[in-house]
């Protein structure tokens, strides 16, 4: 049976789940003034192995349910894909952080920065008292490494987004708390250089079962890897990410749908996931993806640029390739584009097809919410049958970093850092990863360093959807911008009266308005600098 964290110990008794709360709550006055364990004791906590064990799960504990906005939930990963120029969502919520809107009171950048500081002072605080716990050594250090992991993962993705953050390494008062000065993203950067390669050498390649989701060497590396991706220090990347490989404990599934599903959340190919388990630490991402004709709120639309991606059978992009259709654009595709995308009238789920057609009587029609659909629903994550979970009560795991993410990496690295790319490393790793059974795209043979990192980038962009890379991406990359100013579309509708289309029939969708020099980073939230009149601000906020 799968255990999360040893989740089902920590529900057992009120006494642990207490303490559990006391780990994920908190009344302090700002985010970084949070000392979980200020309700307890000294006197009854930090005394056994199993209160250690207890602490480990609250600095894991990201919420379940319907969990906000952060770095390790579904619904967050997706939110910074649609974000990055991959799709919108009703309430124009990913929209509203590139379209030229993003102000210092959004609520859902606001809550990237609290849930990634809420953990960071569950993380102090555990390294804070778990020298005190009389324990196996090697069990506690192995803890330790573990909670440094996570902390640098968060101080990461802070830096990343919002550049120059306070890096709190210890728990705080409040006046101290409402005094920290931002630091240099350089400086945050070089630190969580440092914890990760610290923890990657004390953790272990892999965990058994029961300990599916902890932190290990090889997810460790694997955010190290994108950290110096980000840095562009490509030859230190590869090695990074050739260690993973040299492991030999990770491959490429042969199925590819069923890695988003219960049945492929044990895979070979999964370094990292959220945990969760139905009836007891489920989630409801399936709520906000399934199409309402099947009950769900169809929150999210995928855009039209996303689905051009996705090549023709024959390895060529649409802009090439003798295969594709203008009259039947979705035929002939790489196989991923079924498996991420539900396309109306051809997308089957639960013996029904999916169909967005206007002007009909189907719930999900493009005239339901006029300007709210693009015409197409996410289907990856949908899981296939409603035995194994419903809308609100999902157990499915959310993959963080999979095999693919390292080979497509190394690849990358590689060929940035000039040291050379030959056919037995595209069959290597790319090759890999597009020849999976499920998928069989015809292998890249190209050496050309400028045709092949269009190929890798576009790679990324189909094979990690709504995985939560490509904010990463456009962002390392540089096209942050010009991925966003422009109009977006939606699914094909020739002459549909009453629809504006481009000049190849796609419905005329969303724009973005992307600001250059000021949207590449986010805002501080303004209610943290009301707190802390010593946090300054990103430029043009």
């Amino acid at each position: 049976m799968k255990k999360i964290f040893n989740i089902k110990l920590l529900l057992k008794t009120s006494v642990a789940l207490g303490v559990a709360m006391a780990f994920t709550t908190g009344c302090k006055k700002n985010f970084l003034d949070r000392q979980p364990l200020s309700a307890i004791s000294d006197a009854t906590f930090w005394k056994t192995a199993n209160d250690a064990t207890l602490a480990l799960n609250g600095v894991y504990d990201t919420g379940a349910g319907f969990t906000n906005y952060n770095f390790w939930s579904g619904l967050g990963m997706i939110n910074l894909d649609l974000a990055a120029g991959n799709g919108s969502e009703k309430e124009s919520l990913p929209d509203n952080i590139t379209n030229g809107a993003l102000n210092t009171a959004n609520g859902v950048t606001g809550t990237y920065y609290s849930s990634s500081y809420r953990q960071i002072a569950r993380c102090n605080n555990f390294l804070a008292n778990i020298g005190q716990v009389p324990m196996d050594a090697s069990t506690k250090n192995i803890m330790i490494a573990e909670v440094r992991a996570i902390r640098a993962y968060d101080y990461f993705n802070l830096a990343l987004y919002f550049g120059d953050v306070p890096l709190v390494q210890k728990l705080l008062s409040t006046a101290e708390a409402n005094s920290v000065t931002r630091t240099p993203k350089a400086d945050v950067w070089a630190f969580c250089e440092t914890e990760l390669k610290a923890a990657a050498t004390a953790l272990p390649n892999t965990v058994p079962a029961a300990q599916q989701g902890h932190m290990t060497a090889a997810s460790t590396l694997a955010i190290l890897g994108r950290l110096q991706m980000a840095q562009k220090k490509w030859t230190d990347a590869a090695t990074t990410y050739k260690a993973i490989i040299d492991m030999n404990a990770y491959s490429i599934d042969s199925r590819y749908r069923e890695l988003f599903l219960n049945a492929g959340e044990n895979s070979p190919e999964v370094l990292l996931s959220m945990q969760y388990i139905r009836d007891t630490y489920s989630h409801a991402l399936l709520q906000y993806l399934t199409p309402e004709t099947w009950g769900g709120w169809h929150q999210f639309s995928p855009f039209n640029e996303l689905v051009k991606d996705f090549e023709c059978i024959d390895g060529r992009p649409i802009t090439q390739s003798p295969l594709y259709d203008r009259n039947n654009p979705y035929n002939n595709r790489d196989p991923r584009l079924d498996f991420n995308i539900m396309i109306s009238d051809r997308t089957v789920f639960r013996g029904r097809t999916y169909s967005a057609k206007p002007g009909t009587t189907f719930v999900d029609r493009l005239d339901q919410y006029p300007g709210v659909w693009s015409g197409y629903a996410i289907y990856k994550f949908l899981e296939d049958d409603p035995n194994v979970a419903t809308t609100s009560n999902d157990g499915n795991n959310f993959p963080l970093i999979r095999y693919a993410e390292v080979l497509l990496g190394y690849l990358e690295s590689r060929l940035e850092s000039g040291t050379g790319v030959d056919q037995a490393l595209l069959d290597a790793t790319v090759n890999k990863v597009r020849g999976r059974a499920t998928v069989r795209m015809p292998a890249v043979t190209t050496l050309d360093q400028t045709a092949l990192r269009t190929i890798v980038r576009r790679e990324r962009r189909v094979e990690f959807a709504f995985e939560g890379l490509r904010y990463y991406d456009c962002l390392r990359w540089g096209i942050i911008a010009s991925e966003n100013n422009q109009q977006f579309t939606g699914m094909k509708l020739n002459n549909t009266p009453g629809y504006q289309v481009d000049a190849d029939g796609y419905y005329i969708y969303k724009k973005r308005s992307f600001v250059v020099g000021k949207n590449e980073l986010w805002p501080i939230p303004q209610s943290e600098r009301d707190l802390n009149p010593q946090l300054t601000q990103n430029p043009g906020y």
